[in-house]
């Protein structure tokens, strides 16, 4: 379970986040903070493997907040959501230690594809003992599409409905399945699990029965 610290100055927001960040499977919000301050003393207090991080705190900033828990040896991963736009701002969050920056307004499926994004990561890293050039740039190098850029004809609501199924059955399923599952038509099913395959969100494997074409069956990657 990865324990998530909600750090945002709007009361209503920071609900709201910690709402998106429980509706994940594998994440569990351990803590809400509205201030810098709050901020330090929670992370000290709860140890968060993540840090949900606002910019914009009444007392200091998110990167300042982010600083202070590295140099008191805190190793808590930090995704910044903020509505600060200006480049100089991303550059410093990045330098800071942000595992990446989400510029408000965003929609619920775009923050749960950066924290499976994190979920991902942590799990590659966990398994580790020796790195291989090749587990070094998946691991730095390409970052999970959003939803916003789906192929046409694809919706986002329905991909998050499809994607929730497939996570559900880590065993693997069918497109036949998942379509009874999200009452959904089989051959919709299959478009956005064959999506999902091919921007590595899933992994395909064959069944092979008594005749015809062998079945094939989608569970989640990683």
């Amino acid at each position: 379970m990865t324990k998530v610290l909600v750090v945002d100055d709007d009361f209503m927001v920071a609900k709201l986040h910690s709402r998106y960040v429980s509706a994940v499977p594998g994440f569990s919000v351990v803590g809400v903070a509205h201030s810098g301050a709050e901020a330090l003393r929670a992370a000290h207090r709860l140890r968060p493997d993540l840090l949900l991080l606002d910019i914009f705190l009444p007392d200091m900033d998110g990167i300042g907040v982010l600083r202070e828990l590295r140099g008191a040896g805190l190793a808590a991963d930090a995704l910044f959501i903020t509505a600060a736009r200006d480049a100089g701002m991303v550059r410093a969050a990045l330098r800071a230690g942000a595992l990446h920056y989400l510029i408000k307004p965003f929609n619920q499926a775009a923050l749960h594809e950066q924290l499976r994004h994190v979920a991902a990561l942590r799990s590659r890293l966990d398994g580790l003992d020796e790195a291989r050039q090749e587990d070094v740039d998946q691991i730095f190098g390409t970052r999970p599409r959003g939803s916003r850029e789906l192929p046409k004809g694809l919706a986002a609501h329905t991909a998050e409905l499809v994607e929730g199924i497939l996570r559900a059955h880590p065993e693997g399923l069918s497109a036949t399945e998942c379509a009874e599952a999200g009452s959904l038509s089989r051959v919709s099913a299959r478009r956005y699990l064959e999506h999902f395959a091919a921007t590595g969100r899933a992994e395909v494997t064959l069944r092979y029965g008594g005749t015809g074409r062998p079945e094939r069956r989608y569970r989640p990657a990683g």
